[in-house]
């Protein structure tokens, strides 16, 4: 079974995310700051992470650096969630080493689509 870490600050979107994903067959694993994220991350290595940004103790560029640039873990697709849609917020993303950057508000669908292009 797919596992999938969801980090974001926002109880309803994790909560949400997790309903949806787990109806489609997902393992899903989920934290509410970046420390935990990061914690979690580490501790489960789960086949996909879906990260928000703006959250509290850690955000999530530097989550995102911090597992792409460690050997175990560079090759987790991370897919960035955020309300922040400037061009230049999603350069941070890439250069961070985000797989993919959505911005909310989101649709499901658009979620799902680019979770099956990495674990199908």
């Amino acid at each position: 079974m797919t596992k999938i870490l969801i980090v974001d600050d926002e109880k309803d979107i994790v909560e949400t995310l997790s309903f949806m994903l787990q109806a489609k067959g997902y393992e899903i694993i989920s934290a509410y700051d970046g420390e935990e994220g990061l914690k979690l991350a580490k501790e489960e290595k789960p086949d996909l992470i879906i990260l928000d940004v703006m959250m509290p103790k850690i955000n999530g560029y530097k989550i995102c650096r911090l597992l792409k640039y460690d050997a175990k873990y560079k090759n987790i697709p991370i897919i960035m969630v955020t309300a922040r849609s400037q061009d230049n917020d999603k350069l941070i993303g890439e250069e961070t080493g985000a797989n993919e950057y959505i911005t909310k508000p989101f649709e499901f669908s658009d979620v799902l689509n680019v979770i099956n292009k990495y674990t199908n």
